[in-house]
């Protein structure tokens, strides 16, 4: 009878997983790389990708066993250990995301989520459409399509969106730091275990 740490992961992982993953990915990348802080794309992504990461959350909750958070609860000792492990050659399998990996995935959705929330309130909750229009209208030298309600007048507002806004900054090229950490985690284990781990979030169908 096979232990829990000899199953192998899905091959592939659910639609929700892969789907969920790649568009939050692709959205990181985008905003932090290649999209203005505060421009219509730049907000649009940011939404897209809260929506995405939503989705995500609640399929931890009610999705397929290996998706769900009982199946890869955050164990900061266990992933140490997984992590020595692998460093000398002694990979174990399991059924979902390994100790390491699973301890990623929750800084990374804490990493989002901070840098989602100091978004929101940089925007004041702005749609994007809402983002585009006083865009457009300071384009054309309305700029008072800029005015605020007065709640955040003086040194004090200006202060606390100056903290905001570099924490959003700060969290942003953090996301970055850690995908770059997991991107090599990944590789280092799928030479360990001479298995490619990046198939299985790709592909569509098992063998």
């Amino acid at each position: 009878m096979n232990r829990p740490h000899d199953v192998t992961p899905p091959n592939p992982w659910d639609i929700i997983v892969r789907v969920t993953h790649w568009v939050v990915a692709g959205v990181v990348v985008a905003n932090a790389l290649f999209t203005k802080g505060g421009g219509t794309l730049h907000v649009w992504l940011g939404w897209i990708g809260m929506a995405f990461l939503a989705v995500r959350l609640v399929w931890g909750i009610v999705g397929s066993p290996e998706a769900r958070f009982a199946a890869f609860p955050p164990r900061p000792i266990a992933a140490l250990s997984h992590v020595n492990r692998v460093l000398r050659g002694r990979v174990r399998e399991y059924p979902s995301h390994n100790p390491a990996g699973a301890m990623m995935i929750y800084v990374l959705w804490l990493s989002l989520a901070t840098v989602m929330g100091t978004g929101l309130v940089l925007t004041k909750g702005a749609t994007p459409w809402e983002i585009g229009r006083q865009q457009a209208a300071v384009a054309a030298g309305d700029w008072s399509a800029l005015a605020t309600d007065g709640g955040e007048e003086g040194s004090g507002g200006e202060k606390a969106s100056g903290i905001v806004g570099e924490i959003h900054q700060i969290g942003g090229n953090l996301l970055i730091v850690l995908a770059v950490i997991h991107l090599a985690g990944v590789a280092l284990e799928s030479v360990r275990l001479q298995r490619n781990l990046v198939r299985p979030m790709i592909r569509a169908t098992r063998d």
